[in-house]
């Protein structure tokens, strides 16, 4: 059905090669003699150029678990994640500040904008899916908008550079992740620099995982396009894959105590604070008890290993979910629960961690794009890709 509307489509304006960002029509078309013999030929190509055309439109498509664990969730928690991001993170900033004056940086996810503007020589625009976020920019009179990471809303070689920070992670398809990169590479000019930061699945503090509840294959029909992790041997040949979660180590009221409190380091070390300033460690006594503990802890790090999907909860406390109605409405339909021992409203965040070699596999994919620079950085893997520059024959 989806292919007759295509065929539909290209017929009622005459194009052979419509423009996937707009199906453009070509006022004339050039008379070509065909031999009898060359049908099938057209017919393939025809059949290629649809599938191409469906391949690109699965992409630009939304997936559930995106729309729900992500854009829902940083619209409802939008004032709270902004109170708590203003820290920027030193090889960012360095990035940034290494550019020339004058040069036009493109921030794509950019947040409540806490890079915008970070180089005072230099002109910033950021995007971010999330309309509440960005309204929060432009009330500090930064120059945003919004739009998709995977469909960027800015001519080719537009910008002079580029970043992604914390970003791709919540990209659910391999697909859409590479085209998210593909994006960043093609607004930015011959020569341009894009910087690239993604959550790791190798953390520095393994314990943090235990804060995370691993996707189960319920989660299925959430995910959409060739691109889906459900289709990985990784996943297929995965036993534990279909663990439902695993249980948040019990946590007192004491991370209550100063929300503010982690507004000076990167999201991926919250749950960290929290474990280390309650003290969730307890060293046992006795031996039978230690070696039990040990097995839990193997047993934990085996199921870990190929584990790359996760929710990470954010807790959202009772007097900040009285600001935004979204967490009435997420508590009625699911997507958030109450935790009165915690007072608050726990939104589930989607994540797919890389590993170690991932983010370069699929930079590396990528048409006039070369890796200039790879590294770890606070349980981040980083690079940063230079865009070929223009051939000078």
């Amino acid at each position: 059905m989806f292919l007759d509307v295509l065929r539909l489509i290209r017929n009622s304006y005459g194009v052979r090669n419509p423009v996937v960002y707009g199906f453009n029509p070509i006022s004339k078309m050039r008379d070509i003699k065909v031999k009898a013999n060359s049908r099938s030929t057209h017919e393939e190509e025809e059949q290629q150029q649809e599938v191409q055309i469906t391949s690109s439109l699965s992409v630009k498509s939304t997936p559930e678990i995106e729309k729900k664990y992500v854009h829902r969730v940083y619209d409802a928690i939008a004032p709270h994640f902004s109170s708590t991001r203003f820290a920027k993170w030193p090889k960012v900033a360095a990035f940034l500040e290494s550019l020339p004056p004058g040069s036009v940086i493109l921030d794509a996810g950019c947040g409540n904008g806490k890079y915008l503007g970070l180089n005072p020589s230099c002109f910033f625009i950021g995007c971010d899916i999330s309309h509440p976020l960005i309204g929060i920019c432009s009330d500090k009179g930064q120059e945003v908008l919004v739009a998709d990471a995977v469909n960027l809303p800015y001519r080719e070689g537009f910008g002079d550079s580029a970043i992604s920070i914390a970003v791709l992670h919540h990209l659910s398809t391999e697909n859409r992740r590479k085209k998210a990169i593909e994006e960043l590479v093609r607004v930015v000019k011959p020569g341009g620099f894009v910087l690239i930061t993604v959550w790791a699945a190798e953390q520095e503090d393994k314990s943090l995982l235990t804060k995370w509840t691993p996707l189960s294959t319920k989660y299925v029909e959430e995910w959409v396009g060739p691109g889906s992790p459900m289709n990985s041997p990784r996943v297929r040949n995965n036993p534990f894959f279909g663990l439902e979660s695993i249980p948040e180590t019990e946590v007192s009221t004491k991370e209550l105590k100063a929300e503010n409190s982690l507004e000076n380091i990167p999201e991926t070390e919250e749950s960290t604070r929290e474990q280390k300033a309650e003290g969730i460690v307890e060293t046992k006594d006795s031996s039978g008890e230690e070696k039990e503990e040990k097995s839990v802890a193997e047993a934990l790090e085996a199921l870990m290993m190929n584990q790359q999907e996760y929710f990470v909860p954010w807790h959202l406390p009772y007097h900040r979910a009285e600001v935004s109605g979204a967490s009435a409405s997420a508590l009625a339909s699911g997507l958030a629960k109450k935790d009165d021992r915690k007072g608050a409203v726990v939104y589930n965040r989607y994540y797919h961690v890389f590993s170690e070699g991932e983010l370069e596999r699929l930079a590396s994919g990528v048409d006039n794009a070369m890796i200039v620079d790879r590294f770890y950085d606070k349980s981040n893997w980083c690079i940063v890709l230079q865009k070929a520059a223009l051939s000078q024959d």
